[in-house]
């Protein structure tokens, strides 16, 4: 599909609000949230939600509203332009320091001092008429320069957000707003960095001064993707607002609603692609909102727009790492978790306590806790239990759609290959059957590691999903003969054969084709399998390459059950 000249551009990875609106992007209105924040008169806001769902965004809109110097025309024919009396007493009316944490990382607690010092020292020098404004004392003006020093002692950089937002005021006379992105970016990687206590004692002292005694400020909002424990980072902060994503308030300003995403379809004549998009990255339930993820909607729409066949993909997870669902998956050790597991990947819900106020060192410790973390970053979805009548916080937790389906799923593989490794007196037994053509010792091998691993059946998915996990599972039993030459998925003949084995000397081969037995007919999923391998002739590559002897398998699964038979030809 070639782009009309009059569309829009995709803002694929903008997160600013102004190069948004200049360059002319198609901009999802989420304005609202500028009348919703002023009517609601919190003093100190922290919104979490999961990575890649606009926060970055829409705290880039709210400086471009509120900041003294700001373009109105920013916000022409936005729902916010709407409300005349809000825009003639708030926008433009504002000094706003805006602080972004998310690239404050470092390898030990002294290098993200220095990333800290750096973001802060970056943001002052925004303000540089501070240096030689007349309503600025000498010393006042000598702070605002030491500001800009990148200093990483940390009572300097306690301070700075307290002591940049006076300055700001006096020269002003307008007390100032504070907008502070990821903020819990740091203290993530200081956990794994070893320097958690240090860092957790730094933010403590930041947001003390900075949000809770701080005269010259007019309201803050902070985002992040997890609540950290109010004991250890908003020590005694009465004046602070949460909204989780169980919390109806404020429910559609982060995320694609299903009508937004129906509009932004239509516009770019991308309408039919409507249910692949509802499948993969629609579920996300905020509040009592269902929400898109809009990184996955916006990168697959732009791949739709030069090629319309092209399938979706795991955007989401390919931007950053899943150490959550990993850590989740390595602990699975009971199997009443492991059947939870399996329920959810089969598109069941589980029953949960959720505690949304931890720590990152308590995140890890257990798998009760792995449930919370799981659920706030966006790995699980859900809400409260409507018909729980417990003082527990119990909640129906679920995954949300076919993207975060393929992530566990995925994880679990990795699992299983790991472990499958470890075994080698198994794995050399299953791989020997298959060369030997005992299609009855493959069945028998091939079942015992079917009883091992965790089940992904998804029995709401279409089958092709199903039997990729049982593919999954037999890529990762072959990887481990390093004299075979595996191919998955290959065109040969007149199709795509699941899997296709030549030994390095072209001794034979052997080709698999694995069929998922819909209502347990394991006898007819091999029919099936063997008739595809015969009909589409996916033996004809590997006689190509000269190998005269083809082992052809058929291979039927259903849940934790296998049927094998040989076809040798």
């Amino acid at each position: 599909m070639i782009m009309g000249s009059g569309e829009k551009q995709l803002a694929i990875g903008l997160e600013d609000f102004a190069e948004v609106r200049q360059s002319g992007c198609y901009y999802v209105d989420k304005t609202d949230l500028i009348t919703d924040l002023l009517r609601s008169s919190a003093k100190v806001t922290l919104f979490t939600r999961p990575r890649r769902f606009g926060k970055t965004l829409n705290m880039s809109m709210l400086k471009c509203f509120f900041e003294i110097g700001g373009d109105p025309a920013l916000f022409d024919g936005l729902a916010v332009s709407k409300e005349t009396e809000i825009c003639g007493r708030h926008m433009g009316k504002y000094p706003v320091i805006s602080l972004t944490l998310k690239d404050a990382e470092g390898n030990d607690f002294r290098s993200s001092c220095r990333r800290i010092a750096a973001r802060i020292s970056v943001e002052a020098s925004r303000f540089e008429f501070l240096r030689t404004s007349p309503k600025l004392s000498e010393e006042e003006k000598a702070l605002y320069i030491s500001l800009l020093r990148r200093d990483t002692d940390q009572e300097m950089i306690s301070s700075s957000l307290w002591d940049l937002s006076r300055l700001l005021e006096k020269h002003f006379g307008q007390k100032a707003i504070l907008l502070i992105d990821e903020y819990d970016v740091p203290l993530q990687k200081a956990f794994y960095g070893g320097y958690y206590d240090e860092m957790v004692q730094l933010i403590r002292g930041m947001f003390s001064q900075a949000l809770k005694t701080n005269p010259s400020l007019q309201f803050a909002v902070l985002t992040g993707c997890l609540r950290i424990s109010k004991e250890s980072i908003f020590t005694g902060m009465n004046n602070l607002r949460v909204l989780t994503v169980s919390d109806p308030r404020f429910d559609e300003y982060f995320g694609f609603t299903d009508a937004e995403v129906r509009e932004m379809l239509e516009y770019y004549g991308l309408s039919d692609a409507y249910g692949a998009v509802k499948d993969w990255y629609d579920g996300y339930r905020f509040g009592s909102a269902e929400m898109y993820c809009p990184w996955d909607v916006i990168n697959y729409m732009d791949l739709l727009r030069t090629n319309p066949k092209a399938r979706p993909q795991n955007f989401w997870a390919n931007s950053s790492g899943n150490d959550a669902v990993r850590e989740f998956v390595r602990k699975l050790d009971a199997n009443s978790a492991q059947r939870e597991l399996e329920s959810l990947v089969e598109g069941g819900t589980v029953r949960k306590e959720i505690h949304p106020e931890l720590t990152y060192r308590d995140m890890y410790s257990s798998i009760e806790n792995l449930w919370s973390l799981l659920y706030m970053t966006g790995y699980l979805t859900g809400g409260p239990d409507e018909e729980d009548e417990s003082d527990l916080p119990l909640y129906e937790l679920f995954i949300p759609n076919a993207e975060i389906r393929g992530i566990f799923t995925g994880q679990i593989m990795e699992l299983f290959r790991e472990e499958t490794k470890k075994d080698g007196e198994s794995l050399e037994r299953l791989c020997g059957a298959l060369a030997a053509g005992d299609a009855a010792g493959v069945e028998t091998a091939f079942n015992s590691y079917l009883r091992k691993v965790i089940s992904v059946r998804d029995t709401a998915a279409r089958s092709g999903r199903k039997e990729n996990f049982y593919h999954g599972i037999l890529l990762g039993i072959l990887s481990y003969k390093a004299d075979w030459i595996v191919t998955s998925n290959r065109e040969t003949g007149d199709g795509y054969g699941d899997i296709l084995v030549e030994t390095e000397d072209g001794s034979f081969g052997i080709v698999i084709e694995v069929k998922y037995a819909r209502d347990g007919d394991l006898d007819q999923g091999v029919r099936l399998a063997l008739e595809q391998i015969e009909k589409r002739r996916y033996d004809e590559r590997l006689r190509e390459n000269g190998v005269d002897k083809v082992l052809k398998y058929g291979i039927a699964c259903y849940k934790k059950r296998c049927r094998v038979v040989l076809k040798e030809g």
